[in-house]
This record gives C-alpha cells, structure tokens and sequence, in this order.
C-alpha cells in the first residue's frame, strides 16, 4: 500500500521540530553542545522546507523558512565563536610556551564572543518572534499548510523526484569547481558544502520513505560536507589569526605566522580529501 507524500513528510518535519524544542532547555542552561544541536536542528527543518517546498503551501512556508534562517543565523554566531575557542585551543596546545597575549588574543576573545552571543540567543528565546516561531512549528508538526495536489501524491516517486532534483544541483556545482578561477574557488566550494548539507538533509527525511538509497546517498553526501567543512575551518582560523596578529612584532609575529602556516596545511589536506568525497556526485 502506498504511502502519500503529505504524511511521509509531515513525519519528517516532526522529527526535526521535536529535536528543535527538546535542545531549547539546554541552550538555556548553556549545556554543552546544545547551541550546535539547536543550530542543526533548525538548519535541517529549513533545508527539509527549500527541497520540499512544491508540499506545502508556498506563502506560509516561506515565511516560516524565514524565521527559522533567522533563528538558525542568531543560533550561528554563538556556535561559531564556539568553535573558534576550541580549534584556536586545541592549535596552541600543540605549540610551546605559547605568550598569554596570544592565547587571551585567540582563545579569550572568541570565548567573550560566544558569552555575548549566547547572551543575545538567550535575550531572543524570551522575545515575542521566538514564541511564535513555536506557536508555528507546534502546529506543523501534526497539520502544516499541505498543497493538497501535491501533498496526495505517491510518496516514493515525489520523494525520488526531489532527491534527483538536489543531487543534480550539487552536481552541476562539482562540475563548475575545476574552471573556477583560485579568486572564486573557496567560495565555491563553500557553496558545494551547502549543496551537500542540503543533499544529506533531504535524503535523510526521505529515509523512511525511500530505504537504503536515500540512506546510503545521503552518507555520500554528509562525507562531503564534512571533508569541505574541515576545509572551510582551516581556512578561517588561518584568516582570522592573521587579523589578530596584524600587527605584532618579534617572536609573537613569528608564531602567528607559524599558527597561520598550520592552518594552512590543514586546509590542503582537508582539500586533498574532496576529490574522492564528491566522486559519487558524477557516477
């Protein structure tokens, strides 16, 4: 008996919901990893709505798209100042007799970033815009705004459909990264990452639906995020030390120097991963 599209991604949408209102109390509490676990439940429920968007009824899934870019971008700054701390700590342990002014420039300022910008998310949780945001969702979760023509539709073969659709913009992003000019590269293959998230993403609300091939291209898909990921780490720790390090002289110029050079090295090998990471987007 076939499944209708409607209530395969209704089943989809839940799952997500539900892990974005479970992470909140933690977020708010300042547990570890939660802001990231808030950040991707958001991110995954707007990615879910763009590959989607031909189930639902346009106006109100855009608007609802839109809050959650919003939430996902205030959740973003306090989660990438998160992990700035822990890479640019994690560098210096790997350094002798690291100055203090270094460490309190790398590690204490980004750690001051993330306390203001979680202070921020929390401010943002107690607002109004928040509190409809999850009038909004606690409603889809059970009756979202359903195209009906749609939405009726066998599950399997819309689900597929838009599967095809996402993997062949991935590949036409892949397909232009050789000819990009070194100018237009790191951008690009920011964009391939956010393909590949957005890939992964659909594949896996599709899961349920589709079995083993959505399950198995969507791992294709998060090893590639995760490998340009990597990459895109490297290369703006390298950016932001030498910011931070515009400026200093002797010894402490030469360690961000070293610092910078590392980074750098990183983000070769991390891009020495990408070719074999996207080979399954041209078989």
């Amino acid at each position: 008996m076939s499944t209708e599209a409607g209530p395969a991604v209704i089943a989809a949408l839940r799952e997500d919901i539900d892990r974005l209102l479970a992470a909140e109390p933690d977020v708010r509490v300042d547990a570890y990893d939660s802001v990231h676990q808030m950040r991707v439940a958001t991110r995954r429920l707007r990615s879910v709505l763009r590959s989607y968007r031909k189930l639902f009824v346009k106006d109100e899934a855009a608007a609802t798209e839109a809050e959650l870019k919003w939430l996902a971008d205030l959740l973003g700054v306090a989660r990438d100042a998160e992990v700035r701390a822990e890479r640019f700590a994690d560098l210096l342990a790997t350094f002798d007799e690291v100055p203090a002014e270094v460490t309190d420039a790398l590690v204490g300022a980004s750690r001051q970033a993330y306390a203001t910008a979680h202070a921020a998310v929390l401010t943002a949780l107690d607002g109004e815009r928040y509190h409809r945001l999850v009038e909004v969702l606690t409603t889809w979760r059970t009756d979202p705004p359903l195209a009906a023509a749609r939405a009726t539709k066998d599950a399997t073969t819309v689900f597929a459909q838009i599967l095809r659709r996402d993997r062949t913009r991935l590949r036409e992003l892949v397909f232009a990264e050789p000819t990009a000019t070194p100018a237009d590269r790191v951008e690009l293959l920011h964009d391939i990452r956010k393909g590949a998230k957005r890939l992964r993403y659909c594949c896996e609300a599709a899961a349920a639906t589709l079995g083993s091939d959505a399950h198995d291209l969507g791992a294709r898909a998060k090893r590639l995020q995760s490998v340009l990921g990597d990459h895109r780490d490297a290369v703006e720790s390298r950016e932001a030390i030498l910011a931070v390090g515009t400026g200093a002289h002797g010894p402490t110029a030469t360690l961000y120097e070293l610092l910078a050079d590392t980074e750098e090295a990183a983000a070769g090998q991390a891009l020495a991963r990408y070719p074999s990471a996207a080979a399954f987007i041209s078989s």
